[in-house]
């Protein structure tokens, strides 16, 4: 694996940095999800690097954009797909909205909506593009909040999937009772997901982290390489 002296920053829809060093490979790219809630309707984005906009819209049923704006400094883009659900006999009519700006991106999609209900939950958001990372800015006298702080997502090599988060007093209660195992890089906890697939928390400095094993994952060898791991945040 390859050896990380100097921090790589990578920072969440809310503006938040985490920044991670350590003897592992974080060349992968990341992305960041985060929950907004405008005039009291949960919305999801999903961020990162330019080329996302077209594998987050091709496993949404999107296969082209219909519409192409020029909105705050970048490129909008839209569609409409259809779908339907037999099992339970539902039709579906989502907008499928991505922003792409120089380096980075989003995607959206907003249930039974038109392009002009798109373009008033945006105007509650001022879209702001920096060298490490997408963030939205919600205007809370227009109607806008954060639902829960933006994750950032990022596969190690060797190590997993991380999905990192602010490690809250939320968070603190939601740990185990037991101890976890002290590492380098804060207490590990190992658990089970409902398919019997092994999971890990990280609860570090002042960050919580979930690691979920990967295909090139040896789940026995998950605490030594955690132990390598360096996370904290940053603004």
């Amino acid at each position: 694996m390859a050896a990380t002296q100097a921090p790589v920053a990578h920072r969440a829809m809310d503006g938040r940095r985490f920044l991670l060093s350590g003897s592992l490979d974080f060349s992968a790219p990341f992305t960041s999800v985060v929950e907004l809630t405008v005039a009291g309707r949960p919305h999801e984005f999903t961020a990162g690097s330019v080329g996302l906009v077209d594998d987050l819209a091709a496993a949404l049923g999107a296969t082209d954009f219909d519409e192409v704006l020029s909105y705050q400094g970048g490129t909008l883009m839209t569609t409409r797909v259809r779908s339907h659900d037999a099992q339970i006999r539902l039709d579906e009519d989502r907008l499928v909205a991505a922003w792409r700006g120089r380096r980075y991106c989003f995607l959206t999609q907003i249930y039974g909506a038109t392009t002009n209900d798109l373009l008033a939950m945006l105007r509650t958001l001022r879209i702001v593009e920096h060298d490490d990372g997408l963030v939205v800015q919600p205007n809370a006298r227009a109607g806008s909040r954060f639902a829960a702080a933006a994750a950032v997502i990022k596969e190690v090599p060797g190590l997993g999937l991380l999905d990192m988060t602010p490690l809250t007093a939320e968070r603190t209660r939601q740990l185990p009772t037991w101890r976890g195992l002290a590492t380098g890089a804060g207490e590990l906890f190992r658990d089970t997901l409902s398919d019997g697939r092994p999971y890990f928390v990280l609860a570090a400095t002042d960050t919580w982290v979930t690691v979920l094993p990967l295909a090139d994952t040896t789940v026995d060898q998950v605490p030594e390489l955690v132990g390598r791991l360096r996370v904290q945040t940053a603004r």
